[in-house]
């Protein structure tokens, strides 16, 4: 039976193909191909919803409670408690661009620039792409074996505390009952709100939800549709693809998005936050662009006034792009992509990566990390104020790969064992101490070739009330014998009442200088990976 909403969202469908068409300025011309009669498109653009009225509502939320759409305001905002407590996320990056699975989430872009192994690819399999564009995939977005709970059993057994999946991606097709586009997961594909489902299933697994948003970098993403022969350039498939204007004008200033486009990301990203209430909203970079700054002060001011009458209050993450910051400092939290901090930041922060090495969507052959570098980085993210958001790339069918199953499964046992060393702890007065230098920022997908591994010389500290906990990095070669140069007694000058290290029975024998914390180590590690001793008053 028909969904009573499709009318509607082929009108909308209809409206946001006419907006697309301004912003590029390029005439609108409805092929047959579209859900909708040429003749009753026609009609319908001429008719097409005003939302000046929505938008009047949601810039009045925006400036009616504890925030307004200013820095000045948005300065006050707290970071809630249980984003600091957590420390530990996944992100998942699922949609449409899993079906090619090939060279990841990015594939719907490369596939239409003529200079890319991609678009060879997409030809020699799939014909021309005026015949078989990347819409052309959605059909194949089956979902058949995607379970909500399932999944939230594999975050459970991760030890993470919160999970991100991914609400819509720069390709412009949503996960979820999108009123604004006819191009999501309840119109077409899996034919069913795999938001509202997960949503369902962190709420009874006791997991805080958040959503991203990719939405911004739509205005640029398919330009190479522009360049080559595509579906890209038929007017019936302008509300997916959208302007397809090139990202290096763009970038350079000179063709910023439209008031039209701008307007379309608010109300889209509103949307999300009615429907299901995110204890976190995630953005892509290139929201941080000067185009941007009002919509994103408007809708802030928004998430925040509507998240202070929620049980918790909820966070918001942004990234930096180069000279523009979409945030003052502390009014937001700060994501940095496959990349960390040197030492400790004032503020909390985030570093989102991937257990795949060059992918976040799934691909069929991936090159993955290694749960011990990856425990390792979430002990070092920690100790500097931060949490991390590791992300999964499920199958089209919705079946999370074993491997990727079996990589979360030995963080999480891991954690069983040492968790009390992340979660709920604070910085100490330094984070560590060790000969590996991390390298402060963003890396991305080249990350394996700036990341060196952590070695026994390297221990990060974090604190929870009475209890210091100093974990070393690498088990002591060698030696029966440690000295922890930073709990001196100038650093601690406290008494200290024992010293254990975690899944070890028996305390360990220990005395202080001012030189540090000497300790006889146990004759095995109680653990695989990092071992955590414990300092108590």
């Amino acid at each position: 039976m028909a969904r009573k909403m499709i009318p509607m969202k082929s009108l909308l469908a209809v409206t946001v193909a006419t907006l697309l068409a301004a912003c590029s300025e390029q005439p609108l011309e409805m092929s047959s191909t579209t859900k909708t009669s040429t003749t009753e498109s026609k009609s319908t653009a001429m008719d097409a919803p005003d939302y000046s009225e929505k938008l009047s509502d949601i810039r009045s939320v925006a400036n009616q409670g504890p925030f307004k759409a200013n820095w000045e305001s948005l300065k006050d905002y707290e970071i809630p408690t249980w984003y600091q407590d957590a420390k530990f996320g996944i992100f998942i990056h699922w949609g449409v661009y899993s079906v090619p699975s090939h060279n990841g989430e990015w594939y719907p872009r490369k596939m239409y620039l003529s200079d890319t192994e991609e678009f060879a690819y997409q030809q020699e399999k799939h014909g021309p792409l005026t015949e078989f564009g990347y819409k052309d995939f959605i059909p194949q977005f089956t979902a058949k074996k995607f379970d909500a709970d399932k999944w939230l059993d594999v975050v459970k057994n991760s030890g993470a505390k919160y999970i991100v999946p991914v609400a819509e991606h720069h390709d412009g097709f949503s996960m979820y009952d999108n009123s604004y586009s006819r191009w999501d997961a309840v119109e077409m594909g899996p034919k069913r709100d795999v938001i509202a489902e997960l949503k369902t299933a962190a709420s009874k697994a006791d997991i805080y939800f958040g959503l991203s948003s990719h939405r911004a970098e739509n205005w640029w993403f398919f330009e190479g549709g522009r360049e080559v022969p595509s579906d890209v350039q038929d007017e019936a498939y302008r509300d997916l693809y959208g302007p397809a204007i090139s990202r290096e004008t763009s970038e350079a200033g000179e063709t910023p998005p439209t008031q039209a486009f701008l307007d379309d990301w608010l109300l889209r990203t509103v949307e999300i936050v009615d429907k299901y209430e995110p204890d976190l909203i995630w953005f892509d970079w290139w929201m941080a662009s000067e185009p941007f700054h009002q919509h994103v002060k408007e809708f802030t001011s928004y998430f925040y006034n509507k998240g202070s009458k929620w049980d918790d209050m909820p966070a918001l993450n942004y990234k930096d792009l180069g000279e523009f910051r979409s945030f003052p400092p502390g009014s937001a939290v700060l994501d940095i992509e496959r990349g960390q901090m040197s030492d400790t930041y004032e503020h909390f922060w985030q570093t989102d990566t991937s257990v795949s090495k060059t992918s976040w969507g799934y691909v069929t052959n991936p090159s993955y990390r290694d749960a011990n570098s990856l425990v390792d980085d979430l002990i070092d993210i920690v100790s500097k104020n931060g949490s991390m958001l590791l992300n999964i790339g499920p199958k089209p069918d919705g079946t999370i790969p074993q491997q990727e199953i079996d990589l979360l499964a030995e963080i999480g046992s891991w954690l069983k064992l040492n968790g009390e060393a992340i979660y709920s702890t604070r910085p100490w007065v330094t984070f560590g101490e060790g000969s590996t230098v991390v390298i402060d920022g963003t890396n991305s997908n080249d990350a394996e070739e700036h990341r060196k591994d952590f070695n026994s010389s390297d221990i990060r500290f974090t604190q929870n009330g009475d209890a210091l906990y100093a974990t070393l990095m690498a088990w002591p070669e060698n030696s029966d014998e440690l000295t922890i140069r930073s709990i001196n007694s100038d650093n601690y000058p406290d008494k200290i009442a024992s010293v254990t290290m975690l899944g070890h029975d028996e305390a360990l024998t220990f005395s202080q200088t001012e030189k540090g914390l000497t300790i006889t180590l146990p004759d095995t590690s109680p653990s695989r990976f990092a071992q955590v001793i414990k300092i108590t008053k």
